[in-house]
């Protein structure tokens, strides 16, 4: 499997992560080993998290995800093959918004360390940007982390161009740590925000960038058509947004691509986020094995050019 750079962090990675929001949540920890097992055995290696999953699913408090990937690592024996990304501050309302002060980040990176049952962090993110604490502050914190060797490289995920093109300035001026990737809100459907305003500074500063919700919460996939389908999955109700004109015809393009190619749509749209100047890998998550292989197709496959502008004129 050929690697990617992400950036000038030093790491270097197969062009697909394993999204582990699933982990907890709508998959159990059976299931979740099962996957990460066929994952790294496909010959893709990188895993992204974040304290916070899935705090959002009744009965669990976040740390789920992290909890059930460092049982499969000391398991498996697999650390050594693996880039384990993770993140810290997330809350889901004002309310709980504890600031991502220098403790804070200190705190929920040994909180981290010990659910991953591993000694350092590959990849540390900012979850979410805070404007109520200075960025030198949180700088100054992944300084620390990166000294005690528990952090090898900081990204950032959730940030407007602005505020990422200040982080690297402060980055340059005091001679911090600067965020080495950024981790935003990118696919067929959502592509405008990305495009004109934080590609150009991730493209400018060399940035690696690892797509979320690179399947639109699986409406890609051309699993949901209608108000109908949305009960087929606990992520259903996420996918409401994109029952539209654009979105069908969207899916349309995306199954002719498909059909022409002997792929799935899911493939196809991971496929598309490749062609992308910017992109160094999307990050998908899967619930079977059989989600899981369309994703690894999708890592694989090359699209031509006139499928590539099918897509963007359909997606426009």
């Amino acid at each position: 499997m050929e690697k990617r750079k992400l950036g000038n962090s030093g790491l270097q990675i197969a062009p697909l992560m394993f999204g582990g929001n699933v982990f907890g949540w709508t998959i159990d920890e059976p299931a979740s080993f099962k996957l990460l097992d066929a994952f790294v055995d496909a010959g893709f290696d990188c895993i992204d998290t974040a304290e916070g999953y899935s705090n959002w699913h009744p009965g669990n408090k976040g740390g789920e995800s992290e909890t059930i990937i460092g049982k499969w690592l000391k398991k498996s024996g697999k650390r050594n093959r693996v880039t384990i990304a993770t993140k810290v501050g997330w809350w889901n309302t004002p309310e709980d918004n504890k600031g991502l002060t220098k403790a804070r980040i200190l705190q929920s990176a040994e909180d981290s360390l010990a659910r991953l049952q591993t000694d350092y962090i590959d990849l540390y993110q900012t979850h979410k940007d805070d404007s109520t604490n200075p960025i030198e502050e949180r700088l100054a914190a992944y300084d620390q982390l990166k000294k005690q060797g528990k952090v090898r490289a900081i990204g950032a995920s959730n940030y407007t161009a602005p505020r990422l093109a200040e982080a690297l300035k402060i980055s340059r001026e005091k001679n911090l740590p600067r965020y080495e990737s950024l981790q935003p809100l990118y696919n067929l459907y959502s592509r405008a925000e990305f495009e004109a305003e934080l590609a150009p500074v991730c493209e400018k500063e060399n940035l690696g960038v690892i797509t979320y919700s690179s399947l639109a919460s699986g409406f890609l996939s051309g699993k949901y058509r209608s108000e109908a389908d949305l009960s087929k999955s606990l992520r259903g109700f996420r996918v409401e947004k994109y029952l539209n004109e654009r979105g069908f015809r969207i899916l349309a393009a995306v199954g002719e691509v498909a059909k022409e190619n002997g792929a799935t749509p899911a493939a196809v749209a991971l496929a598309w986020l490749l062609t992308r100047p910017t992109v160094t890998a999307p990050i998908a998550s899967a619930t079977s094995t059989t989600q899981l292989g369309e994703l690894i197709a999708g890592a694989r496959l090359k699209l031509n050019s006139d499928s590539i502008e099918l897509l963007n004129q359909a997606s426009a």
